[in-house]
Parts: C-alpha cells; structure tokens; sequence
C-alpha cells in the first residue's frame, strides 16, 4: 500500500518502520523527529496524505489530531481510509469522523496498548472504532503494527476501550502498590505475598505480569529503577481521559476519579514525572496513613 504516517515520535516511529520493512511504500512527517530508516521524507502533512491509500496519524492530543485532519482531508482521495491511532477524548475522535465522512472518507480510530517496546517488536494490541470496511482494509497493516486488533464497534469506540482499559489499570496498580508497602509494614515478606496473590482471587496484570516491586515476578520497569516502560504522565493523561468522558455521559466512577488524583499528585507535585507509572510502590513505601 502507499501509506502516508504523520506523527513519528517514539511510538510512531518503530510503526512506520516495521510497515517500510514489510514492503509498503511509506512518506511520513513530523514537525521535529526524522523519518527512520526505509520512510521517505514529507515535507508537510499534506504531503504526506497526498495519493495515499491510507494515512497514519499518531499525534499527542485531540487538539492537534482534529487541526491535522483539517489539513490532510482536503487532500485525501474518495475511499482512502484515515487511521488515527492516536489516545485523544472520545469527543475528537467521532468529530474527526464526521468530517471524514463528509469528505468520502473512511476514519478509523485505532488506540494502541504495548508501549515503546510493543511499536518495536510490531505486537501492539489495536482497538479500534469505525466502519467494517474500512477495519477490513486496514487488518493487513495491523497484522503487521501489531499482535491483535479487536474491532469495537462505531467511531470513538476504539478510543472508549482505551480508556475504559487504562481506568482499569491505573486503579489496579494503585491498589497493588499499596498492598505491597501494607505487607511490608505487617513483616509480610514481598514474595510471600507475590507468590499468595498471583495465584489467588487478587490477581491482576499489574501484579502478575508488570509487579511493581523490584526483583519479585517477571522483569518489570521495577527491576530498573523505575525507568518507563508506560511513564505515570502518560497514565495521568489516560485518567484525566476517561474522567473527561465519565463527566460528559454522566457516569459515576469515584475509583477512577482517585486514581487520576492520586496520578496528578504524583507527576505534578512529587517525584513522578518521567518514571514509570509502578514507581507508585516507593511512593507508598515510607507514607504513613492520612488522618
């Protein structure tokens, strides 16, 4: 396919990469990063979109992804299918849609979960929202991008599972980061309890396969100093998301309005920004319980 990929940052990148590599012709386009090796360089966002198939964006907000499609669609052919794989509000996804689809064109919204290491290694998971058609003509690329692509239903939908999923996560490892520093402070020994949990009723991701503390389960971002794999400021846009999306539906979700608090604490006024989001296990470690 001829493949324009708009935005080419650390996750962008290493997906625009594996697509050269896998033998599509690939024009990208970034206001700062380089294309990497085998993506031929644009010299704007048009450019990139223009006489492709299918074009790419992976962008750091709503904001800019509804000013880049405001661009690239005017110079979108009829059919052509715009893959937005961004994490942005719900909102701008089914806005970019609208005015997609009033211009002939396909949109998809297609969040990814796996990280840096995960855009690398092409085993990304891809939810995505959007026609049937135009999932079936992006399916070759996420075979490619990625390990799975669960087609959700209408647009937004893909963004809604993102940040359902990552409301999920950030609760959980707060609830694991504060039950490891509970059992330290009951002499309860870390793998005892790792051992007990994993395999009991309080198992979950982010104990079994991510553990926050050092040295105990699979590798994790804990086993090196707290460096990210998913930074705590990427988890705090995620939870500010899904709050923005509770407010706007009216639904009630008091756990993952703490988690955000707890998050933005975190990043804003303590030690988070640019540690890895399990880094919430030291940060509970030498806390005493609020009165």
């Amino acid at each position: 396919m001829n493949i324009g990929f708009i935005g080419l940052g650390n996750m962008g990148a290493p997906m625009a990469a594996n697509l050269a590599a896998a033998g599509h012709q690939v024009t990208g386009f970034d206001t700062v990063a380089p294309c990497p090796d085998g993506v031929a360089q644009a010299d704007s966002a048009t450019h990139a979109a223009e006489g492709a198939e299918i074009v790419i964006t992976m962008l750091p907000n709503g904001a800019i992804l509804r000013a880049v499609a405001d661009e690239v669609l005017p110079a979108m052919a009829p059919g052509a299918v715009l893959l937005d794989c961004s994490t942005v509000d719900v909102a701008s996804a089914r806005d970019v849609a609208t005015k997609a689809e009033n211009a002939g064109i396909y949109a998809l919204d297609a969040p990814v979960s796996g990280g840096t290491g995960g855009a690398t290694a092409g085993t990304l998971t891809f939810m995505v929202g959007g026609p049937d058609a135009a999932f079936a003509t992006a399916k070759p690329l996420f075979d490619i991008m990625g390990q799975k692509a669960v087609h959700c239903g209408p647009a937004g939908n893909g963004q809604a599972a993102k940040i359902c999923n990552n409301m999920i996560l950030g609760v959980t490892m707060i609830a694991t980061c504060e039950a490891f520093a509970l059992a330290d402070k009951l002499g309860l020994d870390r793998q005892a309890m790792f051992d007990v949990v994993s395999t009991s009723s309080g198992q979950s991701w982010s104990m079994n396969t991510y553990c926050p503390a050092p040295g105990i389960g699979p590798t994790s971002p804990a086993d090196n100093d707290y460096k990210p794999g998913f930074a705590a400021d990427l988890m705090l846009k995620d939870l500010r998301l899904s709050q923005e999306a509770a407010e706007a539906v009216d639904a009630d979700t008091p756990m993952g309005a703490a988690a955000r608090d707890l998050y933005a604490r975190f990043v804003e006024i303590e030690d988070g920004a640019g540690r890895d989001f399990s880094a919430m296990l030291p940060r509970f470690e030498g806390r005493r319980r609020e009165k």
